[in-house]
């Protein structure tokens, strides 16, 4: 990866493929959610990007009420840098995003 600081304007929102767990204090409408082995989670659209992003803007679509886990999701932090490296990493060899 080149070391320009990562930002979400110029990302590929990774983020927005990661699996959200969704704990019962926080506030996100129940059509938004699955529930999968005991666990409540954002959903996911049939190509694995969460529900709630709002595609035509690449944002948020429910950025207030969303999870405290994406609340804590901070941009250019170490978990940010180190999912889009993964992701740069196997893009550059051909190996397809996967779901986590």
């Amino acid at each position: 990866m080149h070391d320009e600081p990562a930002h979400c304007s110029r990302c590929d929102a990774v983020c927005c493929r990661l699996t959200v767990l969704v704990m019962p204090e926080d506030r996100v409408p129940g059509h938004l959610l699955e529930h999968r082995d005991g666990l409540t989670m954002m959903a996911r659209d049939e190509e694995g990007w969460c529900v709630a992003l709002d595609s035509s803007r690449m944002c948020c679509g429910i950025y207030e009420s969303r999870p405290d886990v994406c609340r804590r999701f901070e941009m250019n932090g170490p978990y940010c840098r180190s999912v889009r490296e993964e992701y740069s990493s196997h893009r550059a060899i051909g190996i397809a995003l996967v779901e986590y």
